[in-house]
């Protein structure tokens, strides 16, 4: 039986499909998720204002502010996982390791808000590092490929049809 690269085309898209279902699927919502991520604060909390421009307030007070909030299970600088300076917002991002986000005034010292940050949570997801690095890299890596083979077949299915009907009319032509 002879190659038939139609019907190897449109096998390969139908199987590669069900092969990557669940995987991307968990990829297309967590991009969602992520690409609104700044409009949606279930996500990521919104960044709000401080009152100063320049950092004054000193380390022992960002870490006592991190403390103040007792959600954030912050008691020395091991609960913190990082700080986020924004200068041009006069803040200081505090993120604890349980994924609580405390803002504090970077001229006061003041909490300005706090609440609990999932974008760092969906990311992970997103990339498969969340489940282990070797998942990221034999699972989500191939699912990438084979996306992009699905979107090779695609565009081979989509533009056929238009490619046998110009060859029949130029050949009809001759």
């Amino acid at each position: 039986m002879p190659f038939n690269p139609r019907v190897f085309m449109r096998k390969s898209h139908r199987w590669g499909a069900i092969l990557i279902a669940l995987p991307f699927l968990l990829v297309i919502v967590t991009g969602f998720l992520l690409q609104l991520k700044k409009e949606w604060t279930w996500v990521q909390p919104a960044t709000t204002k401080g009152t100063g421009k320049s950092p004054t307030v000193s380390f022992d007070a960002i870490l006592a502010a991190g403390k103040s909030v007792p959600e954030a299970e912050i008691h020395s600088w091991d609960d913190i996982e990082r700080l986020d300076v924004r200068p041009d917002r006069g803040l200081v991002k505090i993120q604890a390791r349980n994924r609580w986000e405390i803002q504090v005034d970077s001229g006061t010292g003041q909490v300005v808000q706090k609440a609990y940050r999932r974008s760092d949570l969906i990311e992970s997801l997103h990339d498969g590092s969340w489940f282990a690095d070797s998942v990221k890299l034999y699972v989500f890596l191939p699912v990438a490929g084979i996306v992009f083979g699905l979107w090779c077949t695609g565009i081979y299915l989509f533009v056929l049809p238009y490619s046998s009907r110009w060859w029949k009319r130029r050949k009809k032509q001759r």
